[in-house]
C-alpha cells in the first residue's frame, strides 16, 4: 500500500515537471519566435490574478465535495446520486465561471470574433447556408467563416442558430446552454461505468467527476456541450450492448454519434471508445448494432441532403488550419505540451489513477481473453485506456496544436473515471479543487 502511494506521488511529480517544462520552454519559444500564439503557454490564457463574485461559492462547493462527497456518493440511492452529481457539477462550473463575472465569464465568451454567435445572421436561410458552407472555409474565400465556425461542421453553429430562433439568443443563453448540457456529461460517464464495470466504482468516481479541474473550461465553451453529446453516445451504447432496451438505446447511441461527428470532426475518434464498449458488452452485444447503424445514418443523411459535404469540408478545414495559426505553431513543442494541458484539465488525482490503471494491465492481461469475466478494475482500465488512445491519436495527428484544454474536454471526462481506483479519495479531491481554484484565479482563460 505504501509503495503504491509513493508511486502515485512519483507519477504526479513527473506530471508536474511536464507542466513546468511546457511553461518554461513555451515561454522561451513565444518570447523568441512568437510562433505558439498563446499568451501563457501551454494554455490559451493570460496571467491575471483576480477574484470575483463566484469565488466564495467555488470555495464552498470545493470544501463540501471534499468533505462529504465520497461518503454521500456511497450511500445515496442511485438515481439520487446521478441528480446530485449533476447538481454539484453545475454548481462547480457556475461558481468557477462567475469568478470572471457574468459578462466576461459567461455571456461574452461565445460572442468574440472567433465564435459561433458572430454568424447567427448568416443563417437566416438555413438550407442555403448549409449548401454554401464549404465556400467560406478557406481564408481567401469571400466572407470566410470565423475560426471556430470554419473549424467545425455546421451542427455546431446551427445549434446556436436554433437557440436564437426559439427566443434564447445572445451570449447569456448560449453560455447557459453549454454549461447545463455540458454538466450532464458526468451523469453519462457514471451510467456507463455502472453498466459496464460496476456500481461500486461508479460511486467512487462521482465526486471526482463533480469536482474536475476541467470545469474551468466547460464554463463557458461550446466544447462542453460537445462533451456531453459524445458522452451520452457512449452511455446509450453501453446500455444497448448490455441488453437494456437494445433497440431504443442502440438507435439513440447511433443518432448521437452522428450528431457528434457533425459537431466536431475530431470527435469521430469516439469510435475508439465505442469499440471498447462493444468489447465490454454482454453476450448479445452485437444485437443492437443494426439499430445503432440506422441511428448513425440520420444526421449525416439530413446534412448531405441539405447540401453539406462533410468530407469536402474536412479537406478544406485541413487547408484552412495550416493557413492560420496551425501552420505556424511548431509540432515539436505541441505534441508533448498538449499532454501538459491534459494534466491541467484532469488534475493530479487522474494522473495517479492512470498510473494505477496502467499497472493493472500486466497483472490482468490474461483477462483480455474473457473481458466479460474480468475484474471491475481491469474493465474500468480498459475503458479509460480507449479514451487515452483516442486522445493520443488526436495529439499525433497535428490537428490539435494548442487550445486542447477545451478541445480535449470530451476525452478528459473519461480519464477522470479512473479516479475510482484511488483508495484514499479526500486528499486527491482536495488536490483537484486547489488546482482548479488556482487556475481560475491566477489566469484569465480564453474559455
Amino acid at each position: 500500500m505504501k509503495r503504491d502511494h509513493l508511486r502515485d506521488l512519483g507519477a504526479t511529480a513527473a506530471a508536474a515537471l511536464l507542466v513546468a517544462a511546457a511553461v518554461l520552454v513555451g515561454t522561451a519559444i513565444e518570447r523568441e519566435h512568437g510562433t505558439l500564439r498563446v499568451n501563457w503557454p501551454p494554455l490559451s490564457a493570460t496571467w491575471q490574478p483576480h477574484i470575483g463574485p463566484g469565488t466564495p461559492a467555488a470555495i464552498v462547493v470545493a470544501v463540501a465535495v471534499v468533505a462529504y462527497g465520497p461518503a454521500v456518493a456511497a450511500r445515496l440511492r442511485w438515481r439520487t446520486l446521478l441528480w446530485s452529481t449533476w447538481g454539484a457539477t453545475l454548481a462547480w462550473i457556475w461558481s468557477l465561471a462567475l469568478v470572471d463575472g457574468w459578462q466576461r465569464g459567461i455571456a461574452g465568451r461565445l460572442t468574440t470574433r472567433h465564435e459561433y454567435l458572430r454568424v447567427i445572421d448568416r443563417f437566416h436561410d438555413i438550407p442555403a447556408a448549409l449548401r454554401d458552407f464549404t465556400h467560406h472555409i478557406l481564408l481567401q474565400s469571400p466572407d470566410n467563416w470565423p475560426a471556430h465556425v470554419a473549424g467545425h461542421p455546421p451542427a455546431a453553429p446551427l445549434t446556436f442558430v436554433l437557440l436564437d430562433r426559439v427566443g434564447l439568443g445572445g451570449g447569456g443563453w448560449a453560455g447557459v446552454w453549454c454549461i447545463t448540457v455540458g454538466g450532464s456529461a458526468c451523469v453519462a460517464v457514471l451510467v456507463t461505468v455502472r453498466t459496464l464495470v460496476g456500481e461500486g466504482l461508479a460511486r467512487r468516481a462521482a465526486p471526482f467527476l463533480a469536482l474536475a479541474p476541467a470545469a474551468v473550461w466547460t464554463g463557458t465553451s461550446a466544447d462542453g456541450y460537445f462533451t456531453a453529446v459524445a458522452a451520452w453516445t457512449v452511455a446509450f451504447l453501453a446500455l444497448a450492448v448490455t441488453g437494456h432496451r437494445p433497440r431504443q438505446t442502440g438507435f439513440a447511441a447511433g443518432l448521437l454519434f452522428g450528431l457528434t461527428c457533425y459537431l466536431s470532426y475530431g470527435l469521430t475518434l469516439f469510435a475508439v471508445i465505442a469499440a471498447a464498449v462493444l468489447l465490454l458488452g454482454g453476450p448479445g452485444r452485437l444485437r443492437p448494432l443494426p439499430y445503432a447503424f440506422a441511428g448513425v445514418a440520420v444526421v449525416p443523411l439530413a446534412f448531405t441532403l441539405a447540401g453539406f459535404d462533410w468530407w469536402e469540408a474536412y479537406r478544406l478545414l485541413v487547408h484552412r488550419y495550416y493557413q492560420g495559426a496551425g501552420g505556424v505553431r511548431p509540432y515539436g513543442y505541441w505534441v508533448w505540451a498538449n499532454l501538459a494541458c491534459t494534466v491541467l484539465i484532469v488534475g493530479p488525482a487522474t494522473v495517479a489513477a492512470l498510473r494505477r490503471a496502467g499497472g493493472a494491465s500486466p497483472r490482468c492481461r490474461a483477462q483480455l481473453v474473457d473481458v466479460r469475466g474480468a475484474s471491475p478494475d481491469f474493465r474500468l482500465a480498459l475503458l479509460v485506456a480507449a479514451a487515452f488512445a483516442a486522445l493520443l491519436i488526436a495529439d499525433l495527428s497535428g490537428m490539435s496544436k494548442a487550445e486542447t484544454e477545451r478541445i480535449w474536454l470530451p476525452f478528459a471526462q473519461w480519464l477522470l473515471a479512473a479516479c475510482a481506483l484511488l483508495p484514499r479519495p479526500r486528499p486527491w479531491l482536495a488536490a483537484q479543487a486547489v488546482l482548479a481554484l488556482l487556475l481560475n484565479h491566477l489566469l484569465l482563460t480564453g474559455w
